[in-house]
């Protein structure tokens, strides 16, 4: 309690449940009755800022002492997980007028009617974060919400569940409800109807130096608020300032490759003359997102004196088409001489296999700016675009943009430069490593390191604020990489929890194989060189279920600071002819960028069964070629070693398990009375078990219980000694008696003896 009507508790993280991010959170009933608050009204938090929610009650279980918000409302209030925040009630009032910024994808489709629907009864505040998640109103306007819903998805599709908008303007400024009658507007659209000086700036954010993508990716608001007046001419990217080309860190060859095209082509082109021939100055630059490819563009031109005109393929994909094309007639009319073209995000703007108006508009600019068919000058301007995956380019225009420059994912090296030049300005304690740093970040590119540098800033200025050192520590960096994760990795990574093999109890002879086969050849490739000899592509576990297959590996990966791909047979396998081989593909395609890479195949009998059998139209026969293909393929596998689990080894195609590919198998047995003594102990060290609880004579008992069945025990006698009583502090014997009945043992007899007879048939 901190002044009278007030309360300090503990954000909390909520999951994610119907109210997430649609401006609701929940407290204990007993903080609503302290607050004096009844379920759905207002409540004023504040952390670092202040935002205005509605209250609704937390289930009984709830704590006393937490503000269940999500992560939009987190972010709002400035606060994270477990920090401190102070409640108390709010005043309403309704909207006069709210004014919206949001990508240009969304203002370009969704009218301000639409906008106000899917807001309805939402409370907001200048600053804030607002999804378009509709709010789940009353009888009456149930039908008002379903065709808010079917208006979204059929102009956004399902993005629009994750789309974030940000409040620029509201009145009231703080608690203003938005009603049928409150005034909706984009703040794009008012800025090319009265022009920029008419509203409000928006406070500039504070951030590290940026580098590459992480200027997109820490601030994208700022891109989101640019107007979209269709004739308005390319101006610098505000807050982007070209880096000087001595500065550029970790991708000095690909910046050294682009500078030697553009010299040539702008400054000596009297040396092609010597020769005997010509060059047309079109390039497309291919790299990860967020490995610097429009910085390395910036900082490339201005080394041989170029003005950039900057354009956004992904806004312009988002304009109609006449307006998007005066945009790029307004970008090349800018240029400068000489000058380039900057097109970033080129894919959006002329896919491939997909002819598009737009991008046969954009392949007859590039001919003009480029000099073909005595269009244009030749030697006075250059085309650069860039494109994540030069697949995703249309070929036509591919053809155009003659010369191609790859930007490659860090490695080792250039992300320890990367972090030299992120903490350039920044106090790093003495005994903090940054190349330990970098090699504990494999598949982090330029935007992650910046935004894990930023992390780690954050986390050290929230300790100085108590007193506490100034300079960045090594647990600021610990922190940072744990909740900064690599964006190659996004959606397929593993969550490691810091697990190592010394957390996996037993089984000496299984881990000391998985050193020999996982991790050898991802710490020491070099050792395997120097002997000349192939390190070992793959790995197979098979076991029964539930005995720890999928654990250990997330402990291999731990120990080896390798990054993880769980690899879903969902994900891969596609009825259309030729997708499932794509899929395939570009799954190896992702991990040799990631390397050090672990490809874990969960339940692969699923995914490669034997070829022949199945009555799927041979998709998954070509699933199984493919995979063939990319372990035995020409492109080397080099730090990276694919890892299978199952628990019916005798269901894989036979080719996968020769040598070459997934050349060792290995048998994950059930935990015996001592195994199973060591994880009731791992999973019982938080819990205060009764002195009359021997763990060991309880392990004797569990014949046939695996590994999870003996986590679910121990879950389970916690969960009996809370049913007899919320207060109780001790889980006593009785307790654990009774969780045995509930829990039963799930491995089967017949299973584990045939599994067993296969390890001997195949050890002999």
């Amino acid at each position: 309690m901190t002044d009278p009507g007030s309360l300090t508790l503990t954000a909390t993280r909520a999951r994610a449940g119907l109210d997430a991010r649609r401006g609701i959170v929940r407290l204990h009933a007993e903080a609503l009755t302290a607050l004096d608050l009844r379920p759905g009204d207002p409540v004023a938090i504040t952390g670092r800022r202040t935002t205005t929610a509605i209250a609704l009650a937390a289930d009984r279980y709830a704590s006393r002492r937490a503000l269940y918000a999500d992560d939009l409302t987190l972010g709002n209030i400035g606060a994270r997980d477990g920090d401190p925040v102070r409640l108390g009630p709010a005043d309403l009032a309704a909207a006069d007028r709210v004014v919206l910024s949001g990508p240009a994808s969304a203002v370009a489709v969704v009218d301000p009617d639409t906008l106000r629907l899917a807001l309805l009864s939402k409370v907001v505040g200048e600053g804030d974060d607002v999804s378009l998640l509709p709010i789940e109103l009353g009888d009456a306007q149930r039908e008002i919400v379903a065709a808010t819903r079917r208006t979204l998805n059929n102009t956004l599709g399902m993005g629009w569940t994750t789309m974030v908008l940000n409040v620029v303007e509201s009145a009231p400024a703080r608690g203003a409800m938005i009603t049928a009658d409150t005034r909706v507007e984009w703040e794009q659209e008012v800025r090319a109807a009265v022009g920029p000086g008419d509203l409000p700036a928006a406070p500039a954010e504070r951030m590290p130096p940026s580098y590459g993508g992480a200027a997109a990716a820490a601030r994208p608001r700022a891109e989101s608020r640019e107007p979209l007046a269709p004739a308005r001419a390319p101006e610098a990217v505000p807050g982007i300032a070209p880096i000087p080309y001595e500065e550029l860190a970790g991708a000095r060859i690909p910046a050294e490759e682009l500078r030697e095209l553009l010299d040539l082509g702008f400054n000596h082109r009297e040396v092609l003359k010597v020769v005997g021939t010509d060059m047309a100055l079109g390039v497309l630059v291919s790299g990860p997102s967020g490995a610097g490819k429009a910085t390395i563009v910036r900082s490339v031109a201005a080394a041989v004196g170029a003005a950039v005109s900057e354009v956004s393929g992904s806004d312009l994909a988002a304009l109609e088409a006449n307006a998007a094309a005066d945009r790029l007639r307004a970008a090349v009319a800018a240029l400068a001489v000489p000058g380039v073209l900057l097109v970033r995000g080129v894919e959006h703007l002329a896919p491939a296999g997909k002819r598009t108006p737009l991008g046969t508009v954009f392949s007859r600019m590039v001919e003009e700016v480029l000099g073909d068919e005595g269009l244009g000058e030749a030697g006075k301007h250059a085309v650069v675009c860039t494109a994540a995956r030069v697949e995703d380019v249309d070929a036509g225009l591919r053809s155009r943009l003659e010369h191609e420059v790859v930007v490659p994912m860090p490695d080792a090296d250039a992300r320890r430069d990367l972090l030299v030049y992120f903490t350039r300005g920044m106090k790093v304690a003495e005994d903090v490593k940054l190349e330990s740093v970098a090699h504990r970040a494999p598949g982090y590119v330029a935007s992650d390191l910046a935004v894990m540098v930023r992390e780690a800033g954050v986390r050290a200025a929230m300790r100085a604020k108590g007193g506490g050192a100034t300079a960045l520590q090594r647990d600021d960096f610990d922190g940072a990489l744990e909740s900064v994760r690599p964006t190659s990795m996004a959606g397929d990574s593993v969550e490691l929890g810091g697990l190592t093999l010394d957390d996996v109890g037993g089984m000496e002879d299984l881990k000391q194989t998985l050193t020999e086969t996982v991790l050898w050849p991802l710490t020491y490739p070099d050792a395997f060189t120097r002997l000349g000899i192939e390190a070992p592509r793959g790995i197979l576990l098979y076991g029964p279920p539930g005995c720890g297959k999928t654990y250990i590996v997330r402990a291999v990966a731990g120990e080896g600071h390798a990054n993880v791909l769980s690899v879903k047979g969902s994900e891969l396998l596609n009825k259309w002819v030729g997708e499932s081989e794509k899929n395939v593909r570009e799954l190896f395609r992702r991990a040799r960028q990631a390397s050090p890479t672990l490809m874990f195949f969960d339940e692969l009998d699923a995914l490669a069964p034997v070829r022949g059998g199945g009555t799927d139209g041979g998709t998954a026969d070509r699933v199984v070629a493919a995979l063939l293909t990319e372990l035995d393929g020409a492109e080397s596998l080099r730090d990276v070693v694919v890892v299978g689990a199952t628990n019916r080894p005798d269901m894989i195609d036979p080719a996968l398990l020769r040598p070459g590919r997934l050349e060792r198998l290995v048998y994950v047995p059930p935990p015996d009375a001592h195994g199973r003594a060591d994880i009731l102990r791992a999973n019982a060290k938080n819990v205060p078990f009764a002195d009359d609880v021997d763990l060991d004579a309880v392990a004797d008992e569990l014949w046939l219980y695996s590994a999870a069945d003996c986590a679910a025990l121990v879950r389970e006698a916690a969960l009996t000694a809370m049913r007899e009583s919320l207060d109780a502090s001790v889980v006593t014997a009785s307790h654990v008696g009774q969780a045995m009945e509930r829990v039963r043992p799930s491995l089967d007899p017949e299973q584990l003896e045939y599994l067993e007879n296969y390890a001997r048939n195949r050890e002999g």
